[in-house]
């Protein structure tokens, strides 16, 4: 199952101070030296890891981070990052764009991301599963055989759990998986994720109407841009042309993702993430570090208070 195999836990102890300082995040350049693991990592000292994306603790000593709280839900402002744009036939532009969004405080990042992870994968279960029972199973209302002087066990029906064709004891039936969480806690843990992992960023300027339609064309401009196609990645892009999708359409390790089907699984899986200019403008507009969560509408509200009395 994709969520048990996303969420698969794993300790570790805590790396040195060599470890993290050759291990960290330089977020004044936007370049990161990852550990590569296969599958998801949540280790305590160190924050998250998937694939080539890691939360290091060099958010700890960032001096100029801003601090702010939904309720008990903490989050800082780490340092802007300035990330180089690149043209649709992969050389620099000279242009650079910055990312600064809002992230979980390290003593926290690890359990918002990890929430997000698990509601966001059990909500896409159907829950339609469904067995019949011995009392719903067709027939068997006949007693097979007289209860003594047979020399067998005692049957009442033929649709006995002990037989086959007959009911199933303690199966599945159908079930609301549907778990909650926070719509502002849920964006923080989107914005958390992608924040870390700008060491696997790759900005390049708008190309929708660029593109041929062709699959050839689509893994040969990835390629220019630095991103492997046989490995997992995501291309996201706020306004996708015909011609991106019918060339991308064909490659199954790249996810096309717009402002609407942004999520965390795919973003904690992908190797490389590609992001036009116009997207990096839009995460900055949505999860960014400067727009102000400070008031709560009357149905949040209700939700923290639902919430606080529930726990």
């Amino acid at each position: 199952m994709a969520m048990a195999s996303a969420a698969n836990v794993a300790l570790s102890t805590a790396p040195s101070s060599s470890d993290r300082a050759s291990h960290g995040l330089n977020c004044a350049t936007g370049t990161s030296k990852v550990l590569s693991l296969s599958k998801l990592s949540l280790i305590p000292a160190t924050g998250l890891r998937v694939g080539s994306l890691s939360l290091h603790p060099a958010a700890r000593t960032f001096s100029s981070a801003r601090t702010g709280s939904y309720r008990r839900l903490k989050y800082t402002s780490a340092v802007a990052v300035s990330l180089p744009v690149l043209t649709f036939e992969g050389g620099p532009s000279g242009a650079e764009v910055e990312l600064d969004l809002k992230c979980a405080r390290p003593e926290t990042a690890r359990a918002v991301v990890h929430r997000g992870l698990i509601t966001e994968q059990q909500n896409k279960r159907r829950g339609t599963a469904s067995t019949l029972t011995r009392g719903e199973v067709r027939g068997g209302g006949k007693k097979p055989y007289k209860q003594k002087k047979t020399g067998r066990a005692r049957r009442g029906s033929q649709r006995t759990p002990l037989r086959p064709g007959g009911g199933v004891i303690f199966g599945p039936k159908p079930k609301d998986w549907t778990i909650k969480i926070n719509r502002k806690e849920k964006r923080l843990a989107i914005s958390t994720a992608l924040q870390y992992a700008t060491g696997s960023f790759i900005v390049v300027e708008d190309f929708e109407d660029s593109i041929e339609p062709k699959t050839k064309a689509f893994i040969a401009a990835m390629k220019n841009w630095g991103a492997d196609c046989s490995r997992p990645s995501l291309l996201f892009t706020t306004n996708f042309s015909e011609n991106l999708r019918k060339s991308s359409s064909n490659v199954s390790t790249v996810k096309l993702m717009t402002p609407r089907n942004l999520n965390l699984y795919d973003i904690l899986k992908a190797k490389k993430l590609v992001f036009t200019k116009s997207g990096i403008e839009y995460l900055n507009s949505r999860y960014g570090a400067e727009e102000d969560d400070d008031e709560w509408t009357d149905e949040e509200e209700a939700e923290a208070v639902e919430e606080e009395n529930s726990s």
